[in-house]
């Protein structure tokens, strides 16, 4: 049986995004999250809070730098993912990072404007087809998806 690796997460931005480009031309944008719980036990209330580091790659990567900052609540979908690494002294680390396969404003307490990009500015890729019409989309045809 394959395994599930999907988590969301809900909680506010402690850095503003950091949008950074690959060699290869594709956008990362990391950020991180805090998710508060609160609880009682014995009667009075705790608070606990995880924090978490956020990467979106790609359109998602360069939309979330361009729309979200430091202290706005939003909700992520993603998956955990594993990765080590080398400290400068050499020493090796291990840590666990959510990649971002969706985001969005939390409107539980707040309001959020969408804007839509068009679907030939948010190609990747940069192969432009010169003002050629591009196929229409085999789910929605021609009419906006919302």
């Amino acid at each position: 049986m394959a395994s599930e690796n999907s988590v969301t997460l809900v909680g506010n931005i402690t850095r503003d995004p950091e949008l950074r480009y690959t060699t290869g031309g594709r956008g990362v944008a990391s950020f991180g999250l805090a998710v508060n719980r609160r609880y009682q036990q014995n009667g009075e209330w705790q608070e606990q809070t995880s924090f978490f580091n956020i990467t979106a790659w790609g359109d998602l990567g360069e939309n979330s730098a361009a729309s979200l900052t430091k202290g706005a609540r939003i909700v992520v979908t993603g998956r955990l993912q594993q990765r080590d690494y080398e400290t400068k002294e050499g020493e090796k680390r291990t840590i666990v990072e959510v990649i971002a396969d969706d985001l969005g404003p939390s409107l539980r307490w707040a309001q959020a404007q969408v804007e839509r990009i068009s679907r030939d500015s948010a190609q990747s890729g940069g192969g432009g087809g010169g003002g050629a019409a591009s196929a229409p989309d085999p789910v929605y045809g021609d009419e906006e998806p919302f």
